[in-house]
This record gives structure tokens, C-alpha cells and sequence, in this order.
């Protein structure tokens, strides 16, 4: 049967299959969503059941289950290893989303729920892929899958995993898909990753929260002192303030930054999709270099003191925020997170005292593209796309690729389908239905031709 037949023929059981994982709630971040983890992993052992797969296993951690399936069919075959995450961020704030985000549900030609696009629909397209090679006789290659579900909160088990499983993991390509594609008719390749270190911040003033009239303007109120060391962090140029943080940054030369910026880009949408009135960021660099290419600081959470209905007049014990900087090739998340912890620990007063901690991190990637894996997904694009890909640099970050080239000694080939618009990790994350049956055909043509290669 042609391959493009069968995928047509069974487009809707594909959807429906992809809404059971959909509903189940596997938060990793959160202890309470447990159960639900171990759920999507059990899901997915399944549906490697029924692909007749030689080895599924469900492999326990510290934390929470990978999911490992394999089919080697012939040795001299080449062979291709998935890695996707069957985790999702944190639904909050729910009250913000139009539908539930554990209740699929399609508008506009788009399927809304948490982990639509990132990473539950995109990675569960490869599973769909090679079931039409399976059902149309053309597989000549052996495949190996692995799924954490541990991803959105820094892969820290599957690290431990691939560096004690070497052998198990060999393979001549690593395909991820991930991340996205610059439009429905502009398709791209990612060939750039920025790093990430996470950070928590607590400020602690007076040992109990205070009667604000009885203690306010004699005790300094950790909050304000909060907000004041979180403004000094970044300077008025949008260039960030600690010292070393730029040290070991290698700028691009301005043809490289030339053809970065040729890739299309239309302010106007970017502008709209989102709602605001104009674009902000570091000078001297454009919208499409701030976010591939250039390093961040964002708080990504604040808190503290009295936030419930009414008022009550207190001076806060305590105030926290969360803290992620996005990082650029040749930095160090290590790096980073130390002179984050020095710089604010330098800046803390006497009359307060400060705890950092380290949530995850992860290392910048960039991606060769002289390579077999490179041109085969290349050639999938082309084919599937009718357009040559346009190679881009991503401005999130997936730790696991750093360490997958570290252990493994392979580029990860990052073919994503995702669109900026699919609003990921926010309420109402979308998936186009173009883009799920479009990247199953392209994942085909990928797996095809890298087998020919």
C-alpha cells in the first residue's frame, strides 16, 4: 500500500490515539500528577506493543519512567534513534484556557490541549510513521525509541541513563522532533539551541510577616528589596548585569549574522499573534537574533506576602521568584548559575538574608550540517514540502541534545513542526492538523532517505 494511502486511511484512528495521550495529565514538576506520569508511560508501552516492536520496556528511575522500544531487523541496516518526552508543563493558570487543557479539542483546524505541540503530538508522530513504513512493507532500517518523561523538568534521570547506556543506544542518526518551523509555508530545520539555567530566589527579611503599621518604615520589607536586585539585573540597553556573564560568548561575524536574518520574519504578525504594541529587547540586534542567537534573563515568577481577596495589611516575611537565563554557544550553565548565585548574594543587604537553589539547566547546542542525517532530513523537506528547508536557530532550549553529543558522540537531527503561534507552555497550546499529518509524511521521507543514504 502507498505510504501516503495508509496515512489517509487511518488519519482519524492516528487522532484519536494521540487524544488518549492528550488526557492524561502528566505533569512530571508536579508530585501530585504521579500516577498520571506513569499512566502516559504505560500508554505508550502499549502502542509499542502493537507496532510488534522486539524490545518495550518501561525502565524505572529515581524519578520518572523512560520508555525504551527497539526493532532490529538486519545489523547492516542503519539505525535511528527517537527521542521525544511524553511530560508536559504545568496547565496553570486553568482559568485562562477556552477548553480544558486535558480535554482535546479541535478549533480552526488546530487540536488545543497541554502537550498538543510540545511534545506529546510532535513525538507521537514518529510512532505513526513508522507504523505506515510497517503497513506498506518499506521499512529497511532498524529504529530505536526513547521516551522520557522527565523533560520539562531537566532530564536529570535520563542523563544518568544514556551515560550508563551507551551500547544499548548506539545508532548512526539521533532524530528529535521538538521544536518549529518557520510557517505552514516557509519550512525550516533547527540547527541552533540556546542553553538554560533555572533558578529560585528567596529573600527572607524579619522572621514572621509584621503588622505593616507597627513595623512598617523601621524593617525592610523583602519584597521591595526583591523587586530592587531583580531590576538591577538588566541594564537599560537590555544587556544583562553580571559580571563575567558575557566572558565566554563567541559573536557572530556579521555575514553569519546576515544569514540569520534573512530567514522570513514579519514583525507585524509577531507583533499581533501576541498582542503587544512593539518588539523589545537587546539593542543593536534584531527580533530573530534575540531570540536564536543572544542570551536572556527573565523572571518567570514572583511572589510573596498577602495575595488572596481583600486586603491585609502585612510586611512579608518572605518573597521568592523564579528566574531562567537563556544561554548562547560556548557558555556554561554551570558557569552561569555561579555567577547568578555570587552577583545576588553580593547584592543582598544586612537586613535580609538569601537562598538560592538550582532547579535544571542545560548546555547550548549547534548542530553540524555537512552531515548524512542533516541532508536526509533535508531532502525530506524538499520532497514532502516542495520548498527547501531554511536552517534557523531556536531560542528554547532541550538540555538532553548537549548531553546526547557529549555521550554519544552524535548530532541530533532537530526536525520540528511546530509554529510560534502554538503558544506552548501557555494556556491554550495548540497543534496545527496540517503540521501533525504534514510531519508524519516528512518523518517518513526522513527515515526513508536516511536509510538510502
Amino acid at each position: 500500500m502507498n505510504i501516503n494511502n495508509y496515512i489517509n486511511e487511518n488519519k482519524d484512528r492516528f487522532l484519536d490515539e494521540l487524544f488518549e495521550l492528550l488526557r492524561i495529565e502528566s505533569v512530571s514538576a508536579d508530585p501530585k500528577f504521579k500516577h498520571s506520569v506513569e499512566d502516559a508511560a504505560d500508554y505508550l508501552v502499549e502502542q509499542f506493543k502493537l507496532l510488534e516492536l522486539d524490545i518495550v520496556e518501561k525502565i524505572k528511575t529515581q524519578g520518572h519512567p523512560i520508555v525504551y522500544a527497539e526493532k532490529i531487523i538486519d545489523k547492516s541496516f542503519p539505525t535511528i534513534l527517537v527521542y521525544g518526552h511524553y511530560d508536559v508543563q504545568p496547565a496553570d493558570p486553568y482559568e485562562l484556557w477556552d477548553t480544558p487543557p486535558f480535554e482535546p479539542h479541535i478549533k480552526n483546524d488546530k487540536i488545543y490541549a497541554r502537550g498538543a505541540c510540545d511534545d506529546k503530538g510532535q513525538m507521537f508522530m514518529h510512532l505513526k510513521a513508522y507504523e505506515a513504513l510497517k503497513n506498506s512493507g518499506e521499512i529497511n532500517f532498524n529504529i530505536k525509541f526513547m521516551i522520557e518523561g522527565e523533560e520539562e523538568c531537566g532530564s536529570d534521570n535520563l542523563e544518568k541513563f544514556v551515560s550508563q547506556s551507551k551500547e544499548k543506544l548506539t545508532s548512526d542518526v539521533i532524530v528529535i522532533s521538538d521544536t518549529s518551523i518557520i510557517s505552514n509555508t516557509t519550512p525550516s530545520i533547527t540547527v541552533g539551541l540556546r542553553g538554560l539555567s533555572y533558578m529560585e530566589v528567596e529573600l527572607t527579611g524579619p522572621n514572621r510577616d509584621l503588622h505593616s503599621g507597627t513595623y512598617g518604615g523601621a524593617v525592610n520589607n523583602p519584597i521591595n528589596e526583591l523587586c530592587k536586585i531583580i531590576s538591577s539585573l538588566k541594564n537599560e540597553d537590555g544587556t544583562i548585569n553580571i559580571p563575567g556573564f558575557y566572558d565566554d560568548i563567541i559573536n557572530h561575524s556579521s555575514e553569519s549574522r546576515e544569514k540569520i536574518n534573512s530567514a522570513p520574519f514579519d514583525p507585524d504578525h509577531f507583533k499581533s499573534h501576541i498582542s503587544i504594541g512593539s518588539e523589545h529587547g537587546e539593542l543593536g540586534f534584531s527580533t530573530t537574533e534575540r531570540i536564536g542567537i543572544r542570551p536572556t534573563l527573565d523572571v518567570n515568577g514572583i511572589w510573596g506576602g498577602y495575595t488572596g481577596d481583600g486586603s491585609k495589611t502585612v510586611l512579608p516575611s518572605k518573597a521568592f521568584a523564579k528566574i531562567s537565563m537563556r544561554l548562547v554557544p560556548n557558555q556554561s550553565s554551570k558557569k552561569i548559575s555561579k555567577l547568578f548565585t555570587e552577583h545576588l548574594k553580593a547584592l543582598c543587604p544586612d537586613s535580609c538574608s538569601i537562598k538560592i537553589q538550582k532547579h535544571h539547566g542545560g548546555e547550548p547546542v549547534v548542530v553540524k550540517t555537512n552531515t548524512k542525517g542533516y541532508s536526509a532530513a533535508f531532502e525530506a523537506f524538499k520532497e514532502v514540502w516542495g520548498k527547501e528547508p531554511i536552517p534557523t536557530y531556536d531560542g528554547g532550549s532541550i538540555p538532553i541534545v548537549s548531553h546526547f553529543k557529549k555521550e554519544l558522540d552524535k548530532d541530533s537531527i532537530l526536525m520540528g513542526f511546530g509554529l510560534d503561534e502554538d503558544a506552548i507552555h501557555s494556556p491554550n497550546e495548540s497543534f496545527g492538523l496540517f503540521n501533525f499529518y504534514k510531519g508524519i509524511e516528512t518523518i517518513t521521507a526522513f527515515y526513508l532517505n536516511f536509510a538510502k543514504k
